[in-house]
């Protein structure tokens, strides 16, 4: 049983910015792997889609709390699904990582990011696997006024190719295991 976290914020206003990248991702990898679409489950204050990956359960979780309140939707569907946290992979930007790299990682601190503190602090652990996407430009912003710029038109063509990459680790991270995705997502 894996269960996949897309964070983001849930209102339109925060559609298509850089802080939202991780629940793009997790809405393209539901699309391309046949899942039905995300409902809203109450209890879990998450829209929530489930399918199969040859015989893996996968659970894809989109907190609507808010980005910095996240932790409480995915505590409740990690317990709801029985994941543990080392089959817990979070997708999140990360403003330290430039624009078209990529990161996975295991076991690390949430670096600033309140999103992923929120998480770690409700699971109780840091042994859970990050999904980190570079939304980093080249000028020097504050990460506070980065994260919910929109992406230029520039931009935009590198941001869509990051999040094809990232919905092909996350196949890969089932099919086959995460050292392996660690070895080419991380180049």
């Amino acid at each position: 049983m894996i269960l996949i976290a897309g964070l983001g914020n849930p209102t339109p206003q925060y559609e298509r910015t850089r802080h939202n990248i991780g629940r793009e991702v997790g809405m393209e990898f539901q699309k391309f792997s046949g899942f039905p679409a995300p409902h809203f489950e109450k209890k879990l204050q998450a829209l929530i889609s489930e399918g199969r990956i040859g015989k893996e359960k996968i659970v894809v979780v989109f907190p609507e709390m808010g980005m910095n309140k996240s932790g409480a939707p995915l505590k409740a569907a990690a317990r709801k699904y029985r994941a543990r946290p080392d089959h817990i992979f979070i997708i999140h930007d990360d403003a330290d990582i430039m624009l078209g790299r990529t990161k996975l990682s295991f076991g690390r601190h949430a670096a600033g990011h309140k999103g992923v503190a929120s998480i770690l602090t409700a699971l109780g652990t840091r042994d859970v696997w990050r999904f980190r996407i570079g939304i980093a430009g080249k000028r020097d912003i504050p990460a506070q006024k980065l994260v919910l710029k929109k992406w230029t038109t520039a931009e935009l063509p590198l941001a869509r190719k990051t999040i094809k990459k990232t919905v092909a680790a996350l196949k890969t991270v089932i099919t086959e295991t995460p050292e392996k995705t660690m070895n080419e997502y991380n180049r």
